[in-house]
């Protein structure tokens, strides 16, 4: 290979400018364009294309800058870097800036030589992003080669949505509905896990045995496993079958001690100590048994597992975390608190009465069977909680429960009849997936049910619909409307399917038949249930967000199952919750909350309204023993406290037990008789009481300790100076739009931007960002400060894409004087400030370093790039060298006079003509970068010696000068400023 196309030189080919790469050879060059990304990576033969040396030609005096100028080149030539030089490789080109907070996991994990991570942070502090950027670095890194996510169905999309929008990680689905559309493409012999590096898999399809033997023969040496808690049991509890299943395909997965593995869940305890362990034990075995009341045991604990609160992260790198001062400080926008109502509503005289011949029904029902065996009494059991259930619910839910059989009633024995029945009407906490599981229930047992009387509380229950005659609905209505008075945009969940499409076709509004629904005209109401796949329910979601617009007093009420109630993130269209059935596990109106109390959260307290009826017997003590002591543990304790699915389902036995018994005997008792009740609730209080100790003992005990804040610090200082914060951003971003004739109001540090008058060029490169029809119609544009925006908002972030597109747009016109357009920036300027004494020159210099990384699948030869400011003071043949401070304030120097465009042009000819004077200390400033950037990445991976092993950094000569501007001082005579640097 000819000298001048070494790895790291610039080649020009097919128009463009290029990095020659290290996989080159002398007959074929590897090239990378210039500030571009992997992705863009392409192979040219010198002997059959044309390959010439490419010199970064001076800047044309002729072509001068505002005192702006500099400013906005440098941020968009780093917006534009995609390929960083620090010891995070992936963080240049992802479109997600991570908070501080965050980079914790990702830190833990580069000191490991294989990866065996717990990420347990709480419920809406970006655990999703956590485990992706473990992912994305170690990919980068060349560590792994592969990731294999596994999750559950309903979560798949979501997944490879957030993988492939936020991270570049393209990944295939690989469900029961596309398994075989896959496998089809496949060649003889070949497993669709090698075919497809990048895999989302379904853990209910995968944990088969017969699916799960391929998965572990040919598995990506990278998983992460979401919602890790339901693949494992306690000891001491009869395991149900498919966590036996699941627990079994994870165990084969982790025997591979090379392989990666990151487990994520909010809840790693569930009430029991043994699950923990067993959780523990997947990420290393010997963590099983590890004593963690020792300080050497939770030490080693500490390096595989963290676990905080929100309290722990909301303000993070502040001087209580033991930093010297706040200028790090980072803040975190969750809503503080969730303000909790509880709203009772009484049955009409129509629905007692329909439930009084109900619960008498049922009764006679469970009694009958008793006495017919086992098997009977266990599918009539489930049949009348059903009943019960529904009957709570809705009118439409009692109907389709009465009119349909009893999934139990196929049972043969009665342990199969518990494994049919207790799905469909009990709400287990580890339930793998909630898909099927808002079906309304069957009542109906046996051929010669007497269908009639059936068909005749049916018939009452279906008369019952209508605010008239249903209080419950009637009471939504009147807290929905004060909710959205109050300009919240809430979400009503509901138990059952019948359930949810009875209530939005009661509250929505019907343009055709010219319907008005009680919540007024600009309300836009729709229903997700589990009729709807996964994508469908959040194109639905999408939808009405899109119908409501963005008119102020337009409002949104989503009518959800609990399709919904775990995974699907919707805080950037709903900020309030109405639990309209009772959960009968406390867990799951956590699990409701969560999707709008979370991160990126716009509204500082979630409201959460529980709608329980105060005499039908169930939702009172329901409330009162579950949800409540639910709600006092977690505010006492800062994070949710599971209870074990048994206690809960203890209570609510002893609740149907009690009704059924006063059906039989017409007693009139209060529930606090029932001595049964009062046995299931001291033992829910105490089990509980103590599991709540635990955790709160064991938060202490493993408080994130691996990594402390000062380090965190440190990295975070060294990634702004690389990629710029966010200040440089917002200011980038502002100052380019106005120069490129941008309308934007607001003057704070978020603003609108409307674009319809700008240069057709930067309109074509947001349209595919921000969306055509926003270009099109010339909408105004939110620019957030918060990272977590919603669809059509921009984040003031570097990795957002509409700021990508952007800083693309400024740096192609600097570089190219034949833009159409305004050009916000040029590659050099004279201007004449107050802010110098002497004549000083301030250069934006890129750099080009050859890293050699090594990794246990061998070294990787990198080129990465990076931007640095220099600035001198007199001549280029006698400089006074600044620090790189002082150099970065020129870029705020603002002129106190013009400078005469002609006199501006010889002085900027003069400097060019004496700029190669200064290059050899450009050279010795690039020796200097290079050697702290090897000491950051030796730092990084400081535990293990390993991995540091041959790790280089040197680098590329010569230094490309991008832009030089000439600060002239108001009055010649004036003293310096400030104090230089000599060379």
């Amino acid at each position: 290979m000819p000298d001048e196309y070494s790895t790291g030189s610039l080649v020009k080919a097919r128009g463009r400018e290029w990095v020659v790469l290290p996989q080159s050879k002398p007959d074929l060059l590897v090239l990378r364009p210039l500030g571009g990304s992997d992705d863009d990576i392409a192979a040219v033969f010198p002997a059959f294309e044309t390959v010439e040396d490419a010199r970064f030609e001076p800047p044309e005096p002729s072509d001068l800058g505002n005192q702006l100028a500099a400013g906005l080149l440098r941020t968009a030539l780093r917006v534009g870097f995609r390929s960083g030089a620090g010891p995070f490789r992936s963080l240049a080109g992802i479109a997600v800036d991570p908070r501080a907070y965050q980079l914790v996991p990702l830190l833990m994990a580069l000191r490991q030589k294989t990866v065996r991570m717990l990420i347990s942070d709480d419920v809406g502090i970006g655990k999703t992003i956590e485990a992706g950027l473990v992912a994305s670095e170690l990919l980068a890194q060349g560590e792994a080669t592969g990731l294999a996510v596994l999750c559950s169905p309903a979560l798949a999309e979501q997944w490879q949505q957030e993988l492939r929008t936020k991270f570049g990680i393209d990944a295939e689905l690989v469900l029961s509905s596309t398994v075989s559309r896959l496998e089809r493409g496949l060649d003889l012999g070949q497993s669709l896990f090698d075919k497809y590096p990048h895999v989302i898999v379904s853990t209910d399809f995968i944990k088969s045995p017969r699916h799960r033997d391929d998965f572990v023969r040919h598995c990506p040496d990278l998983v992460i496993v979401d919602e890790a808690h339901t693949c494992v049991a306690a000891d001491d509890t009869s395991s149900n079958s498919q966590n036996q299943l699941r627990y079994e395909l994870l165990r084969r997965v982790a025997e591979d001690a090379t392989r990666h593995l990151v487990l994520v869940t909010a809840t790693p305890h569930s009430g029991k100590e043994s699950a923990f362990r067993n959780l523990l034990g997947l990420v290393k075995p010997e963590l099983a048994t590890v004593s963690l009341d020792s300080e050497s045991g939770r030490r080693q604990l500490a390096q595989h597992f963290v676990a905080r609160k929100r309290a722990d992260v909301r303000q993070y790198l502040t001087k209580e975390d033991g930093l010297s001062d706040d200028s790090l400080a980072e803040r975190t926008a969750f809503p503080s608190d969730r303000y909790f109502k509880d709203e009772t509503y009484k049955l009409s005289p129509e629905y007692r009465a329909l439930l009084d011949d109900a619960i008498a029904y049922a009764s006679e029902r469970v009694e009958e069977a008793g006495g017919q065996g086992k098997r009977e009494a266990r599918i009539a059991w489930w049949s009348a909680i059903a009943l019960l259930r529904s009957l709570v619910s809705s009118p439409r839910a009692a109907a389709k429960t009465l009119r349909t059989r009893s999934a139990a009633a196929v049972a043969a024995s009665a342990e199969e009849a518990d494994k049919l029945g207790a799905p469909l009407t009990s709400d287990a906490a580890d339930n793998d997936t909630m898909e099927g599981m808002d079906l309304a229930p069957g009542a109906e047992i046996t051929e010669d049910d007497p269908r009639s009387r059936l068909g005749e509380l049916a018939d009452r229950a279906a008369k019952l619909e209508g605010p008239a005659k249903d209080l419950k609905l009637k009471a939504l209505v009147k807290h929905l409307k004060a909710l959205l008075a109050d300009g919240h945009n809430p979400i009503v969940f509901c138990r059952y399917i019948p359930t949810a499409e009875y209530l939005a076709e009661q509250l929505e509004n019907d343009k055709e038949n010219g319907k008005r629904g009680p919540l007024g005209a600009k309300t836009v109401v729709k229903a997700v249930t589990g009729t709807l796949s996964p994508q469908q329910r959040i194109e639905r979601i999408e939808a009405l967000a899109e119908e409501a617009g963005e008119d102020s007093a337009a409002r949104r009420v989503l009518i959800a199952t609990d399709c919904l109630s775990e995974g699907v993130n919707l805080q950037h269209h709903f900020d309030a919750v109405v639990h309209y059935d009772l959960a009968w596990n406390p867990t799951r109106h956590d699990q409701r909350e969560g999707r709008v109390d979370r991160y990126g959260q716009r509204k500082d307290q979630v409201r959460v309204i529980t709608i329980y009826g105060d005499d039908n017997g169930i939702d009172g003590k329901v409330l009162e023993v579950l949800i409540k002591k639910h709600r006092q543990i977690k505010k006492d304790l800062g994070i949710s406290v599971s209870v074990p699915d048994e206690l809960s389902t203890g209570v609510t036995d002893a609740i149907v037990e009690w009704l059924l018994m006063r059906g039989r005997e017409g007693q009139q008792d209060t529930l606090f008789g029932s001595e049964a009740l009062d046995t299931a609730t001291n033992k829910v209080e105490s089990d509980w009481n103590s599991a709540a100790e635990r955790e709160k003992k064991s938060r202490s005990l493993f408080a994130q300790r691996a990594i402390h804040p000062e380090e965190v610090a440190r990295e975070v200082t060294s990634i702004r100076e690389a990629l710029g914060g966010t200040g440089e951003i917002t200011t980038f971003v502002r100052e380019s739009l106005e120069a490129l004739g941008a309308v934007l109001r607001g003057t704070g540090e978020e603003f609108t931007a409307q674009v319809g008058g700008t240069p057709v060029g930067l309109q074509d490169a947001l349209s595919p960002a921000i969306g055509a029809e926003v270009i099109d119609k010339d909408r105004p544009i939110p620019f957030r400060t918060d990272p977590a925006v919603a669809r059509g908002e921009a984040a003031l972030v570097r990795t957002d894409p509409v700021v990508g597109a952007l800083a693309a747009h400024v740096l192609n016109a600097a570089l190219d004087k034949n833009v159409l357009g305004a050009r916000p920036a040029r590659r050099c300027g004279v201007v004449t400030t107050d802010a110098v004494g002497t004549m000083t020159t301030l250069l934006l210099v890129r750099y080009r370093f050859h890293l050699t990384l090594p990794s246990r699948n061998g070294d990787r030869q990198i080129v990465a790039e990076d931007a640095r400011l220099l600035a001198f003071e007199g001549s280029a043949k006698k400089a006074v060298w600044l620090t790189p401070e002082r150099a970065a304030e020129m870029l705020d120097a603002t002129a106190s006079v013009s400078t005469d465009p002609h006199f501006g042009e010889r002085t900027m000819t003069r400097v060019l003509a004496q700029l190669p004077a200064a290059y050899d200390h450009l050279g010795v400033y690039g020796e200097e970068l290079a050697a702290e950037l090897d000491t950051s990445h030796r730092r990084v991976r400081a535990a293990s010696g390993e991995i540091v092993r041959g790790l280089s950094v040197t680098a590329q000569k010569p230094a490309d000068v991008l832009g030089v501007y000439v600060y002239l001082p108001t009055n010649p005579a004036a003293p310096a400023t400030a104090p230089g640097v000599s060379a």
